[in-house]
């Protein structure tokens, strides 16, 4: 049996390897966007204010963009050094999209990130906005390949257990493309990501008007980001809702653990707006609940129950005991005894054998399981609930915040009177960390929630890892907290230095001198008229 130790580990280096990696990949997706908005308002306009936007804010784009890439290589490479049976597995699926990507998506942004940044005086305008429009569109390509290969561990489809070879294998690589989770997926993240984008540029454009600096600059930069934030929540916040509604499809376990829903209700479920989720009881202390607001939103409908955590345990220890028949058929298979009766009573039994393959962890002669060691993997295909509760609720309050912060952003922006609602750009500065806490807790939500599969309901997480040793984890888990801790830390250094020398700092202080000089000239009069009368 694999090491505990071992299973925990692992998971952890790569959930720390993939939340600094997406500290960075929301910000590319949305200042990319954002830049070409901007970089087209220069060409249809000629103002040279624009160019200097795309010019400033590109500068800041490519530093996160740069050490995005560098965490995001890393991440790769430990499906081959700490999964690898998870590679042996699902490797001829799963490395496809990846596949892509990289030739697709990841070569398209990068030569084109090159030329953006060197073809100021090569290409004409024109060509130029083109070169932006293929960055964005690219970092999107790239995130669409990413989740769609995400998307098939949460609801694998297009794909079925070959007995023969002892590995899962594509048999419709349209349908893993368009797996509706992962469309869902695609679309939800990558809003979020221009959210993100948009917040940050609020935020450093409300700095700048609470200092009185770069004020041309910084007011088009602000109603621009206002703009494309408001459309960008209010898509996050549709999509988030449709992508509750395919959890409640296809991921009823983890809507079970997300929503605290110990027992199946009748319809329309209520739901459970706050409580204390108590996990040893199967109830939630102290519920507030809204009546058959559940039900809504993740059925589309008033006469669908949601099946409860209890009624689940039930159905995953029939579906173990299925799978403990289905693995015994396998080994008669493997053994040489391929007749066409034990073939398709696998074939009636083989959706199931990944339950089976949860009592790895208890025994390694699966078929003899004993009632106990049944029950404890049944335990086991429910996640945390209290952390799945909790975290939803504060990734949901963190968006309304953002709807209220952005919607007031674009309202008052519209008004031509943003500069005088100091309260507003305070509260745009202090809130800048919002869209990152949304996204690192949306994306646990996400892959906690499909504890203990790495494959939902075909492969279990503590079958997946690589025979490496416990110490060797640690010396690289400490080596990936180091070294990514330290880009961090210049990603803020960089990030705070360029966004304190401003856009003035493209033209030697040009915006500086506009203001001041207005200022000067503002003083100068009733001096002159003083000196007139004298």
């Amino acid at each position: 049996m694999i090491s505990e130790s071992l299973v925990d580990l692992s998971r952890l280096q790569f959930a720390i390897t993939a939340l600094y990696h997406f500290l960075f990949v929301p910000l590319t997706l949305g200042l990319s966007f954002i830049l070409a908005i901007m970089e087209s308002a220069f060409v249809m306009t000629g103002k040279q204010v624009y160019q200097d936007m795309v010019k400033f804010w590109g500068k800041l784009f490519g530093i996160n963009f740069a050490l995005g890439v560098t965490t995001g290589l890393t991440m790769e490479f430990q499906f081959g050094t700490n999964w690898a049976y998870y590679s042996h597995y699902v490797g001829d699926i799963f490395g496809a999209p990846l596949a892509i990507e990289g030739l697709m998506a990841f070569f398209l942004e990068s030569t084109f990130i090159g030329l953006f940044f060197f073809g100021w005086d090569r290409l004409t305008r024109v060509q130029h906005l083109m070169v932006t429009w293929l960055v964005a569109i690219g970092s999107n390509m790239s995130a669409l390949w990413i989740l769609i290969a995400n998307g098939w561990m949460q609801n694998p489809v297009g794909a079925e257990f070959n007995y023969e070879t002892m590995r899962m294998e594509m048999t419709d690589f349209a349908e893993v493309i368009f797996n509706p989770v992962a469309q869902v997926k695609f679309v939800h993240t990558v809003s979020a990501g221009y959210v993100t984008g948009a917040m940050f540029v609020l935020a450093i454009s409300a700095y700048y008007m609470l200092k009185k600096r770069d004020l041309p600059f910084a007011r088009r930069s602000f109603a621009i980001a206002a703009s494309f934030g408001f459309a960008s929540i209010i898509s996050v916040i549709i999509l988030g809702d449709e992508s509750g509604y395919e959890i409640g499809d296809v991921q009823k376990t983890k809507l079970a653990a997300i929503e605290a829903e110990w027992h199946t209700q009748e319809p329309p479920a209520d739901f459970t707006l706050i409580g204390f989720p108590n996990q040893e009881t199967m109830e939630t202390d102290y519920a507030v609940k809204i009546p058959g607001a559940l039900g809504l939103i993740a059925t589309r409908s008033v006469d669908e129950e949601i099946v409860g955590i209890k009624d689940l345990l039930k159905e995953h220890e029939l579906r173990i005991r299925r799978g403990i028949e289905a693995y015994a058929l396998l080994e008669k298979m493997r053994h040489g005894d391929k007749s066409d009766p034990t073939v398709a009573a696998f074939d009636a039994l083989k959706d199931d054998l990944g339950y089976g393959l949860l009592l790895k962890k208890y025994t390694n002669n699966v078929v003899d399981a004993t009632e106990e060691q049944i029950k404890q993997a049944a335990q086991d295909t429910i996640p945390k609930v209290a952390p799945m509760f909790w975290a939803f609720r504060l990734m949901v309050g963190l968006g309304f915040l953002m709807l209220i912060l952005i919607s007031l952003s674009f309202y008052y922006s519209t008004q031509h009177n943003v500069e005088t609602k100091t309260w507003l750009l305070k509260a745009l500065i202090i809130s800048l960390p919002a869209p990152w806490i949304a996204c690192e807790v949306g994306w646990f939500v996400a892959e906690f929630g499909r504890q203990p599969w790495s494959i939902a309901e075909v492969l279990p997480t503590h079958l997946s890892v690589s025979t490496r040793s416990v110490e060797d984890l640690y010396m690289s888990l400490a080596g990936f907290i180091g070294f990514y801790t330290l880009l961090l830390i210049v990603e803020m250094y960089l990030m705070i230095r360029f966004a304190r020398l401003g856009p003035s700092s493209l033209h030697t202080g040009r915006y500086h001198f506009e203001q001041n000089h207005a200022a000067g000239a503002a003083i100068a009069q009733p001096q002159q008229a003083v000196a007139d009368q004298a």
